[in-house]
């Protein structure tokens, strides 16, 4: 956790520090210890550092210049206040105005809580910039309302033409390239639009026919998987 991290580059910081008397290092571990919450001082000790002004190995007669102190450990969390911290962390609210609870269980409503992710997922392509939903700009609630149950109905088409691809493709053991070229079975159903994106079709006024252009191997293939109304709309004429 942020805080437990943070204590640690303290104590860390504090080890490093030299004191003067094996006191000031203890007043210095004691005022440390109260800013902790998360953590506790284990295997704690002063240690004394010996100082010496020349360069060099002392010799063992030699008597050092000057003698320091450090605090010496490590830190350990508290398990039992970590818990607390990561379930107060973790809480949240549901709330409701049904307070029948055969009309609606403590789980069911979770349940209707998290059958709301699948629907938040499928309005993630407002953020897509090929949408340009940040230039809508509708003053009337009304036309908000109205524009809402386009986008619904839109959606409800995207869901069901995705589960029919995936299902058909799983189905029938096939696979269909993904953006990177790697052959799936769950392919989404903007890749496969883009993908079909760059599909002319070619008029021919005097022989009154129509020639659907650039269908490959993979297009094809998807097209007979879903079926022959799939196939007749981009299937020539004449």
């Amino acid at each position: 956790m942020k805080q437990t991290s943070t204590n640690l580059k303290a104590f860390e910081k504090l080890c490093r520090q030299d004191f003067e008397s094996v006191a000031e290092a203890e007043t210095a571990l004691s005022q440390f210890d109260k800013t902790l919450s998360m953590t506790f001082v284990a295997e704690c000790e002063i240690v004394e550092i010996s100082h010496y002004h020349s360069a060099g190995r002392p010799s063992k007669k030699r008597l050092p210049d000057k003698i320091t102190f450090r605090i010496s450990g490590s830190l350990a969390s508290i398990p039992s206040a970590r818990i607390v911290k990561l379930e107060r962390k973790s809480c949240f609210i549901l709330a409701t105005n049904q307070l029948d609870m055969e009309a609606l269980s403590d789980q069911d409503l979770i349940d209707a809580y998290k059958d709301q992710q699948k629907v938040e997922r499928g309005f993630r392509f407002l953020k897509d910039p090929l949408f340009m939903a940040s230039t809508l700009f509708l003053k009337s609630t009304k036309r908000v309302m109205a524009l809402m149950m386009v986008m619904t109905l839109c959606l409800l088409v995207y869901a069901a033409l995705e589960y029919r691809i995936r299902e058909t493709l799983l189905t029938h053991d096939h696979t269909f390239p993904n953006q990177k070229g790697k052959a799936v079975q769950n392919p989404t159903v903007r890749w496969v639009f883009q993908f079909f994106s760059g599909i002319p079709i070619l008029h021919n006024i005097k022989q009154s026919c129509m020639l659907v252009l650039n269908l490959n191997e993979y297009h094809i293939d998807l097209l007979k998987l879903l079926g022959k109304s799939y196939e007749l709309l981009y299937s020539d004429s004449g």
